[in-house]
């Protein structure tokens, strides 16, 4: 009759007394607050040079357009085109980690901040 009955679970462990105090926050050196800027920076100089290179691809088919002896413009529009599609996996690796090492940057100083 005793092989019949489940098995005994274990009695839980009781739990601490109290809270737990919040877990410390991780050091930022000057290093990684600089190079967090430094990528953010790399990222918005990539972007804007995209913009120009976007502009001046449009600006360059028009006048392709409009003088049809000109075929160069075309061609130096396709040049930036592919310019462009080349430098948008530079924007993300210096965009993405930028991004996330600045937000680590002011986490890391809201809290440290003394309270008010």
């Amino acid at each position: 009759m005793s092989d019949q009955w489940p098995p005994r679970r274990p009695v839980p462990m009781p739990a601490p007394p109290g809270w737990y105090p919040p877990p410390p926050v991780p050091e930022v050196s000057t290093g990684y607050r600089r190079w967090a800027r430094v990528l953010l920076a790399l990222a918005i100089v990539v972007a804007s040079l995209m913009a120009v290179a976007l502009v001046a691809s449009v600006v360059l088919l028009v006048h392709a357009d409009a003088d049809t002896e000109n075929a160069a413009s075309g061609y130096l529009a396709l040049f930036l085109w592919f310019g462009i599609a080349a430098a948008v996996p530079v924007l993300l690796a210096l965009g993405i980690p930028g991004v996330v090492m600045t937000r680590r940057v002011r986490r890391h100083q809201r809290a440290t901040a003394a309270p008010e």
